[in-house]
């Protein structure tokens, strides 16, 4: 069974830059994981169920209308999760409504944790990371337009590929 995600992509020179950053904290695992803001979690699938699955990526992307993101500052989920992360605090609600949207049907999945929209910056570190990461980052701010989200795959060989983009047509 193929393990599938959906995102939005930090776009370009913030994607890399964030990525970069999490990999020089020593996160080996970020070379494998574009930057990105979670919409569906890593979920398992059947094969079979993969055509009503894009159908649907398809559908709620139709109806869907683009937003404007702005990332700014860090926070963290610690001690309930070993994760900092660089906030969104423009696009909040439009991500949560998207995401909403996405988890129905075929993606009407059980989660662990509540919604809340960040980009991971730093996950299952040592401690002195996880502070650096937040003390680092806390000036971190960038703004872009979300037209599309992104279908991902993951394989033990390349981690998470970007398999189609859904354009926002709502």
């Amino acid at each position: 069974m193929p393990t599938i995600g959906v995102s939005v992509a930090v776009p370009e020179p913030h994607g890399a830059r964030l990525q970069d950053y999490r990999i020089g904290l020593g996160d080996m695992e970020a070379r494998q994981i574009p930057t990105h803001i979670t919409l569906v979690p890593p979920y398992d699938v059947p094969d079979a169920d993969l055509d009503e699955i894009r159908a649907h990526l398809g559908e709620v992307a139709g109806r869907t209308p683009s937003f404007r993101v702005h990332l700014r500052g860090t926070g963290t989920f610690r001690p309930r999760s070993p994760v900092v992360f660089v906030g969104v605090v423009e696009g909040i609600s439009a991500c949560e409504r998207l995401a909403a949207d996405l988890r129905r049907g075929p993606l009407a999945i059980d989660v662990e944790f509540p919604y809340h929209p960040h980009v991971t910056v730093a996950h299952h570190l040592q401690d002195e990371a996880m502070d650096r990461a937040f003390d680092e980052l806390g000036g971190f701010e960038a703004k872009f337009d979300v037209a599309e989200f992104w279908l991902y795959v993951h394989t033990d060989d390349e981690g998470w590929q970007p398999v189609r983009s859904y354009s926002l047509d709502g």
